[in-house]
């Protein structure tokens, strides 16, 4: 997909849709009800061609919150509406916008880990994009005597994730330039577009059977070692880089 159309770009282009026919609708007469309701169901529709749920959610609900913020009081200066923009590109900066959008962990999602990746004490472990650190904390309690360490491009996000998770060691950097290899696990919750390149990335790197795991989202083209069904829709996948078959002679 080119750059230019990533996430969330198609979801500012669907907004912006929604509005301009809400600004043509009233300028050509219609009533502000009406019109609200057809720039709302044109959103709705743009919605759909989104692929993931939480996307077509965040999409069809777009036009109406924002048109209700401007109820605000109209005293407000103008240039105050360029701080929500100003802090969204702080914490999601264009460069992320090929990665996964914030979404965290859920509570418990990774429990099962311990029996389906054994690791031994001290095994180095990696949440590689840890946003506000949920993952983080989901992989301490799975592994309890692993040091956890995690990678998140948001400075501001990196600097909360290291207050919340004292135990793990957290690094304000390239997810993708950081060498993968001393860790024995690495877990990622991305996004399908980059799956592939996860997994390239983890055989290239890592030791022969480690261990990657991705939250929702399976490697095109790879048999899971374990796939666990969990609430609310979500999945876990674990997957094992080849182990390298020795030479026969």
């Amino acid at each position: 997909m080119p750059s230019f159309l990533r996430w969330p770009l198609p979801a500012l282009l669907s907004w912006s849709a929604a509005w301009g026919l809400f600004i043509a609708t009233r300028s050509a007469g219609l009533s502000a009800p009406l019109a609200l309701a057809l720039a709302a169901a044109a959103g709705a529709v743009l919605a759909v061609l989104h692929g993931q749920r939480w996307r077509r959610l965040i999409v069809a609900l777009g036009f109406p919150l924002s048109l209700l913020m401007t109820g605000l009081p109209a005293e407000l200066p103008a240039w105050l509406w360029l701080l929500p923009l100003g802090l969204l590109a702080l914490l999601y900066p264009r460069r992320t916008w090929g990665d996964a959008p914030l979404f965290p962990t859920p509570s418990r999602a990774l429990a099962q880990l311990t029996a389906l990746t054994p690791l031994p004490p001290g095994a180095r472990v990696l949440d590689a994009g840890c946003g506000l650190g949920h993952g983080l904390r989901e992989l301490h309690a799975a592994f309890p005597a692993a040091h956890i360490e995690g990678i998140e491009w948001s400075r501001p996000l990196a600097t909360v994730a290291r207050w919340r998770c004292r135990f793990a060691r957290i690094h304000q950097g390239d997810m993708w330039a950081q060498d993968w290899q001393p860790f024995a696990l690495v877990y990622v919750f991305q996004r399908p577009e980059t799956m592939a390149r996860v997994w390239a990335k983890a055989c290239a790197e890592q030791a022969p059977g480690a261990w990657l795991v991705s939250l929702d989202f399976e490697v095109p083209g790879q048999t899971p070692l374990a796939h666990r069904a969990l609430p609310r829709g979500h999945s876990v996948w674990v997957y094992r880089t080849p182990v390298t078959q020795p030479t026969r002679r």
